[in-house]
């Protein structure tokens, strides 16, 4: 099984994850940010993982301490639950449409962590998860999973762009996770 969990408590956060690659999308998902659940869960759904989360933070501050904090051990456990990569697909790529926007993510799984996102969001919060958090997020993610993803997305609605940009990093997730082959897939010979 290609399962990890971990809990992770600082002065400011308390996180509990577990996820498995070769779920059905259960999640099981509590931050108390309403929109970023909503986000957690789409990610699961559509990537096909089961992801449960709960998360307790000092969001008296604001949501950052608790969004990047997780976003830290969900990067962690995803490398974690790939081990040594063997027989991965690597990479991974969709175009996610919603409504009136359109987001693209490609990425790679080989142990080298960047990130490249191109958005734009024209209001300061979703419900209460702050915008500018979109790219912090994926930075946190892509620096603890060692991955690299290009991300953009375009729109009019900042939900539905931020909804879209989650759901295309679900599509390139569960296709660079997926199994087929029986070695590492890179010239070196280990990830």
């Amino acid at each position: 099984m290609r399962t990890g969990r971990m809990s992770r408590k600082t002065k400011e956060t308390d996180i509990q994850l577990e996820l498995n690659l070769d779920g059905t999308g259960i999640a099981d998902v509590n931050t108390g940010i309403g929109f970023f659940d909503h986000m957690l869960i789409s990610f699961a759904k559509h990537a096909e993982f089961d992801l449960k989360v709960h998360a307790d933070g000092d969001l008296y501050v604001d949501e950052h301490h608790l969004i990047e904090d997780t976003a830290i051990v969900l990067g962690k456990v995803l490398a974690d639950a790939l081990g040594d990569m063997t027989g991965i697909a690597r990479f991974g790529e969709a175009r996610i449409p919603m409504d009136e926007a359109l987001a693209e993510v490609a990425l790679d799984i080989g142990g080298r962590s960047y990130l490249v996102l191109n958005a734009e969001f024209s209001a300061p919060q979703v419900g209460q998860f702050s915008t500018q958090l979109v790219k912090h997020f994926f930075e946190a993610l892509a620096s603890n999973a060692k991955i690299t993803i290009h991300a953009s997305v375009y729109g009019d609605n900042d939900h539905h762009k931020i909804e879209a940009l989650f759901k295309a990093f679900a599509y390139a997730m569960k296709r660079a996770v997926k199994v087929e082959g029986k070695e590492v897939k890179s010239t070196k010979g280990l990830l």
